[in-house]
């Protein structure tokens, strides 16, 4: 394997293939629907300051270490620690992360190119969330279809393939966004949705909704599991982190907060709840383009949307696994692309078929393996890995406090000042370990 670290080839591309990892289905699919389980306005006040008081500074922390260490994160931690120290441990959960992430949400990126392939045929009528994630073949299918097609990009250099078609996959995704959100402010219960939406009930606010808004900032930034310090490694020190880290978090929040303004107008024009949980998307989104005039039309680019926002995400991931794999095995892109496709896909196979031949009920009555990996990246790993990252960063038995300043503020931009010192260093470790302890007590083990 070359020994010269690949680039990203401007700043640009690093905003945007970091954003892209950031942007897919936990904002327009998780977040809406976990806006309506929860409460509405609530939720959106509370995830919004996780994303700001957590999921910025564990974003730095992540950058950091990656531009230090200049290695995927299965190598970063043993670059970066003390001589006998083990924090490298760490490194290969976050690897197992991202394997676990992709073995179900690969598969979600499979059930967005089936809705828009059936909406883009005319062949929407019958469409249903159940009878798709019943179906084996189509499961299969389309599971292959997702796979094949992130690592072929893959199998490109980085620059030339993953850089160069998340650019586009970003432009066209916020012109789908704005285009359909315009065109749901024009619906009849346009007003009433937005009141759900955007204006918090105080009283719905509770443990269970500040733990869903964490794990959520969480999983929507891909943090925790080392998907921002791959990217970290991949750039220059032309510009602070901090600055970098509020730009790539502005453009996740801003597709989110759209993808509401796109479902709860629709949701309350045709009488649909909100509360609908993860069919929301599917089952829902589905009825009220098959129910408005042009709705073929509407509903096409509706998911091809979804398919970029997927897309983006599993191509930032997939490049985080291949990244570790090929500094452990030396391996060529194109190898290491065949290798973990292949291994990818047997392990998707679980979800995939979860719903007909692999029955598995790990947790309440209708829990399948979607909710099992769903379990393990999200309400473990990911608040884990953010808890570590923020020890490791900021105590002397760890990197240390000044190597991490020394790395985040090197550059133009936005520096972490001393003030923020006991956010970093205090504020974060301890919110995380507290809900993260709070979520399981409270979890929904029956």
């Amino acid at each position: 394997m070359n020994n010269q670290r690949e680039r990203l080839g401007s700043r640009l591309g690093f905003i945007l293939l970091s954003a892209g990892c950031a942007i897919g289905c936990g904002n327009v699919w998780k977040f809406p629907w976990m806006t309506g389980q929860y409460g509405g306005g609530g939720f959106v006040l509370v995830y919004i300051l996780c994303l700001v008081l957590l999921g910025l500074p564990a974003m730095v922390m992540e950058f950091a270490m990656g531009r230090a260490s200049q290695a995927s994160p299965v190598r970063m931690y043993q670059k970066l620690e003390k001589p006998g120290q083990k924090w490298h441990i760490h490194g290969y959960l976050a690897l197992l992360g991202n394997v676990a992430l992709m073995a179900f949400y690969s598969v979600v990126t499979g059930w967005m190119i089936y809705y828009f392939v059936k909406f883009l045929l005319g062949e929407s009528a019958n469409l249903g969330f159940v009878g798709m994630i019943t179906n084996g073949t189509v499961n299969v299918v389309y599971l292959l279809i997702a796979v094949v097609l992130g690592f072929l990009v893959l199998s490109f250099n980085l620059q030339g393939g993953l850089e160069r078609v998340t650019k586009y996959l970003m432009v066209a995704l916020f012109i789908l966004m704005l285009v359909l959100a315009v065109h749901s402010g024009t619906l009849s219960g346009a007003k009433e949705g937005l009141r759900f939406y955007l204006i918090p009930d105080f009283k719905k606010i509770d443990g269970s909704v500040i733990v869903g808004a964490m794990n959520q900032a969480f999983f929507t930034l891909s943090l925790g599991i080392g998907s921002m310090a791959i990217f970290g490694s991949y750039i220059g020190k032309e510009r602070s982190l901090l600055g970098e880290s509020v730009n790539v978090i502005v453009l996740d929040t801003l597709v989110a907060v759209i993808a509401g303004f796109i479902m709860f107008p629709a949701c309350f024009t045709y009488g649909i709840e909100v509360n609908a949980g993860p069919s929301l998307l599917f089952d829902t989104m589905a009825t009220v383009f098959n129910n408005m005039a042009g709705g073929r039309g509407w509903g096409t680019l509706f998911f091809l949307f979804m398919v970029f926002a997927a897309f983006s995400t599993e191509l930032a991931v997939f490049e985080n696994i291949l990244a570790c794999v090929r500094e452990m095995t030396g391996w060529s892109r194109p190898k290491g692309c065949i290798v973990c496709g292949a291994g990818i896909f047997v392990l998707a196979l679980t979800t995939a078929l979860g719903y007909s031949a692999f029955h598995f009920q790990p947790f309440a009555e209708g829990s399948a393996w979607l909710d099992f990996w769903d379990f393990i990246v999200s309400t473990n790993l990911l608040p884990i890995g953010a808890f570590v990252f923020s020890v490791f960063c900021c105590f002397k038995f760890g990197w240390g406090w000044d190597n991490f300043i020394a790395e985040a503020n090197a550059g133009k931009g936005l520096k972490v000042r001393g003030w923020m010192k006991p956010i970093f260093k205090y504020f974060v470790p301890i919110c995380v370990l507290a809900l993260y302890i709070y979520g399981l007590a409270t979890f929904k083990w029956k």
